[in-house]
C-alpha cells in the first residue's frame, strides 16, 4: 500500500494546518447548508483530496441520513429536500463511510483531469450524473488536477456546474488555480 493512502486522514479532525478549511466546513455541514462545488487548491501534499474524500463521507454518512434520505426521480428536487437532516464529522463506521475508505463506494466517483481531461469526457459525466445515486444521499464527483482539462470540456463543465442536480456534489483540487476559467472559480466556494 502506498504510504499516503495508508496514512490518509479520514475524519475532519484528523486533518492537520488546514484548520480553517476544517472549521468552514464543519460549520457549513452542521448547518446544513452545504454548496454544489467546492474547489481545494494548493501546493502537493496539502490535503485536497483527504478534505474532498471526508467531505463525500460527511454528507453520505448514514449516522446523518438515518431519520430520512430523499430519492427523487423527478428532474427538479430541491437541495433542501436532500438536506432534511444536519451533517457533520463522518462515523467511519457505516457501510458508507467504508465503502468510501476502501474505494467500493458507487456514489463517488474520482475523475484525474490529466488523463480524462476532454470535452468527450465531461459530456460523458454529464450524461451519468443525470442518474440517481445508488446507495447514498448524495453522488459526489471529485475531478483532481482540474486544471488539465480543455477548454472546451471546461465550458462542458460549466454548464453542469451552473445546473447541478440536487444530488451532485463537486469537488474540484487543482495545485495550479491560476490555470481555472474565472467562470468555474465564480460557481464553486474556494479552499
Amino acid at each position: 500500500m502506498v504510504f499516503y493512502r495508508k496514512y490518509r486522514p479520514q475524519k475532519f479532525a484528523e486533518i492537520i494546518g488546514q484548520d480553517h478549511v476544517v472549521e468552514t466546513l464543519l460549520g457549513q455541514l452542521t448547518s446544513g447548508k452545504i454548496a454544489h462545488g467546492y474547489l481545494f487548491s494548493g501546493p502537493k501534499g496539502t490535503g485536497k483530496t483527504s478534505a474532498a474524500r471526508i467531505l463525500a463521507k460527511a454528507v453520505n454518512c448514514k449516522v446523518y441520513s438515518s431519520q430520512s434520505t430523499v430519492h427523487s426521480k423527478e428532474k427538479s428536487v430541491n437541495r433542501e429536500q436532500l438536506t432534511v437532516n444536519k451533517f457533520g464529522e463522518p462515523c467511519n463506521k457505516c457501510t458508507s463511510c467504508l465503502a468510501i475508505t476502501d474505494g467500493s463506494a458507487l456514489d463517488l466517483i474520482e475523475i484525474d483531469a490529466a488523463s480524462n481531461r476532454n470535452i468527450d469526457d465531461i459530456r460523458d459525466l454529464r450524461e451519468k450524473i443525470k442518474l440517481v445515486p445508488v446507495s447514498s444521499r448524495f453522488k459526489v464527483y471529485i475531478i483532481d488536477e482540474v486544471h488539465m482539462l480543455t477548454r472546451e470540456a471546461f465550458n462542458a463543465l460549466l454548464k453542469t456546474l451552473e445546473e447541478p442536480p440536487a444530488h451532485a456534489l463537486f469537488i474540484l483540487a487543482t495545485t495550479e488555480i491560476s490555470k481555472l476559467p474565472p467562470t468555474i472559480l465564480s460557481r464553486v466556494q474556494k479552499f
